[in-house]
């Protein structure tokens, strides 16, 4: 079995983080290991307290993973400051296999999850990740992009990672779909869905890049891993358990299941 390994802050509520990264990593049929960086005491309907790892801690479990496994892949998630993002970088400057940057910047409800001093920092990662997943909002903070803006483009050409940003929603005949774009220097690939109207979406980013990276642990190509990944939360979102009184979580297991009936 293949191992991968989850550089991510915990959330309480399980259904983003860490958390969401092994129900995943289990899916997808590889075996999850994790490094965490940040304990978060939340729910679906707030984020109550953030307590950071201190440096130490986090480099002792990614040496402990490492000196243990032959770990294929990496996802990165929440690292929330500069003292982490330092250490995460440090560590993986020299590794030669599949890393996936998801940069956790905010949550869906508006909670902020990177320190306003860490910004800047959070981009000195992209020169030794495969491939980073931001979201429109992040896109905007770390890229200065926005869709269909071409002038926003020039940052994209020159980044020295490919990038896949998530979820800009179009309305066509009446018929919302979600798009996801990858850019790989001037080359260009979309992906669709259908957009899901639902407060069900927790986690979907989480759950997002720790299915690339667990399709990229297995060998797959990373147009691929895009594809399966995005019908993969397609399918969980629309079959969410619909717990909690905020953003639910979404439905990892059901999820794959649809997928693996349809042979993704």
């Amino acid at each position: 079995m293949k191992v991968v390994l989850s550089i991510a802050g915990s959330d309480s509520g399980g259904g983003a983080g860490i958390q969401a990264d092994l129900k995943t990593f289990e899916a997808f049929g590889v075996f999850g290991t994790t490094a965490i960086t940040v304990l978060t005491s939340q729910n679906t309907t707030s984020v109550y307290s953030i307590r950071p790892m201190d440096r130490d801690f986090v480099l002792s479990q990614l040496k402990a993973i490492f000196d243990d496994f032959e770990i294929k892949a990496i996802k990165i998630g929440m690292l929330y400051n500069n003292e982490i993002i330092d250490c995460v970088r440090e560590f993986i400057n020299d590794l030669k296999i599949p890393i996936v940057f998801d940069p956790v910047c905010v949550s869906k409800a508006g909670y902020k999850l990177l320190s306003d001093d860490a910004i800047d920092n959070l981009k000195t990662l992209f020169p030794y990740v495969t491939l980073i997943t931001p979201n429109q909002y992040e896109a905007k903070l770390l890229l200065d992009y926005e869709f269909a803006n071409s002038d926003s483009l020039d940052c994209i050409f020159n980044l020295p990672c490919q990038v896949v940003i998530k979820n800009h929603q179009l309305e066509t005949d009446n018929f919302k779909i979600s798009v996801d774009t990858l850019y790989n220097k001037r080359d260009k690939k979309i992906f669709t869905t259908p957009y899901v109207e639902t407060k069900n979406s927790h986690g979907t980013g989480c759950s997002y890049s720790s299915a690339i990276t667990a399709s990229l642990a297995l060998g797959k190509p990373i147009e691929i891993a895009i594809s399966e990944a995005k019908l993969f939360v397609f399918e969980a979102i629309k079959n969410a358990p619909n717990i909690g009184n905020g953003k639910g979580p979404i439905g990892h297991k059901k999820g794959i299941e649809i997928c693996n009936a349809i042979k993704i």
